[in-house]
């Protein structure tokens, strides 16, 4: 097991990160506005059991109202639409290629319900918020799905001390996930996730939401706000959820401010994020 000095040294050899997997690379360029984008990017998946599988899985959920079996990627692309296809087709790409095997105490099917969970519940933020403040979809999936890929960092680098982590937060509920890394890494998992967002030359928006997701006050996330703000509120609304994380549930009236969103509506919308959240977990356990 690493210590803490010993980790950051890990982490200064960047070539100890896994490249941004091929399949990434090929849907990060891709333009679907076009048809023959789609096109590609529908063949790409075709081709990766474990994406095609994800979507299909996310088109079956009754979050989008179908009433019947989604079987075939067509059908999931004319339901999703190819932008949240491309999406979560590219994130899980990127969650993958920083997996180990066996896995280890990381939940990584919690984190995968937690993480699309936090997406859907930005996409839900995004439509009441004004249309000069919202992300686009794209950044939106993005930050949402990949928020938490610094606990795959360090699982990934460092398997004993990942285990070691993930035991000593489950066994301490009252603890915090800052509390803990402080103690034990001397780094965050959102610090892990930026790293490896800069080695795959990420927006530098979405590495300050790796990065500073439970700080977005830290004048360093300027650089990815509103999408900052946005993922620690999503984070508020679903405590706990999927993974052991636990976040603070109080979101400031400054906070919806921030957003464009009226405070008056904060029940509605926590209501509305909690229906959400069994159609998403249904979703990715028939998957």
């Amino acid at each position: 097991m690493n210590t803490p000095a010993s980790l950051r040294q890990t982490l200064d050899r960047l070539g100890t990160l896994p490249p941004i997997p091929l399949i990434a690379q090929k849907i990060l360029s891709l333009k679907i506005n076009t048809d023959e984008g789609e096109r590609v990017l529908l063949a790409l998946i075709e081709k990766d059991p474990p994406i095609l599988t994800k979507v299909v899985g996310l088109a079956n959920s009754p979050l989008f109202g179908t009433g019947r079996k989604i079987l075939s990627l067509h059908e999931a692309a004319a339901i999703l639409g190819s932008r949240r296809i491309k999406m979560v087709a590219l994130s899980f790409a990127m969650m993958s290629s920083v997996l180990r095997k066996p896995a280890g105490r990381l939940d990584i099917q919690g984190l995968w319900q937690h993480s699309l969970c936090v997406a859907m519940a930005m996409d839900t933020l995004a439509r009441l918020m004004p249309k000069d403040r919202r992300p686009s979809d794209d950044e939106i999936y993005l930050a949402g799905l990949l928020h938490d890929i610094g606990f795959l960092v360090l699982d990934y680098i460092d398997p004993p001390l990942s285990d070691a982590f993930h035991a000593r937060l489950s066994a301490k509920p009252g603890q915090t996930v800052e509390e803990l890394e402080a103690e034990m890494l001397e780094t965050s998992h959102g610090e892990l996730g930026a790293e490896l967002g800069r080695h795959w030359n990420l927006p530098e928006s979405i590495i300050a939401v790796l990065n500073y997701h439970h700080s977005p006050g830290d004048e360093r996330a300027a650089a990815g706000q509103p999408l900052v703000t946005m993922v620690n509120v999503a984070e508020k609304l679903l405590p706990t959820f999927g993974i052991d994380e636990p976040v603070p549930v109080d979101i400031s009236d400054d906070e919806w401010q921030s957003l464009g969103i009226d405070p008056s509506r904060a029940d509605e919308i926590k209501i509305r994020v909690q229906e959400h959240i069994g159609d998403v977990i249904a979703a990715i356990n028939t998957a």
